[in-house]
């Protein structure tokens, strides 16, 4: 005897209720595109952060240059070298043109540091952050600032 089509159809629906044998990789695939925006932003902002560590570092490290060892950190053919000091000391992929010196600042010896870095965190490659870091340190009586 043939049962009829809705009753044969209701009978296959709940046999399929009941399997639970793919339900963890239905799972997974559901939430897996929140872990994994999750985990990369983490990664993401902990390289932001390291970066603008470097840049703290390396804008104090150049003004303390600037400011006790002024013919270390002088300015040859036009070029600053605290600005050269200041991207050697930072241990990450900052040029000098990310900084800027300034010997004639009120507090002493000013060094500034500016960095964009792209965050490339997936589903969203347009976001940016600016880091930006600044040092002032005064020379030692009877010394003046690189110049």
């Amino acid at each position: 005897m043939q049962l009829p089509i809705m009753h044969r159809i209701s009978r296959r629906l709940r046999a399929l209720a009941r399997d639970r044998r793919a339900n963890t990789a239905v799972e997974f695939a559901l939430a897996a595109p929140a872990i994994f925006l999750f985990m990369f932003g983490i990664i993401e902002v902990g390289y932001a952060l390291w970066m603008q560590n470097a840049l703290d570092y390396s804008v104090a490290a150049a003004a303390r240059c600037a400011s006790l060892n002024g013919s270390a950190c002088a300015v040859v053919n036009g070029n600053s070298q605290v600005t050269t000091y200041a991207a050697s000391e930072s241990g990450a992929s900052l040029t000098s043109s990310a900084f800027t010196y300034s010997g004639t600042a009120n507090c002493g010896c000013q060094v500034s540091g500016n960095f964009t870095i792209a965050l490339s965190i997936p589903w969203e490659n347009a976001l940016t952050a600016n880091l930006s870091s600044q040092a002032c340190i005064a020379p030692p009586p009877r010394k003046n600032c690189a110049s």
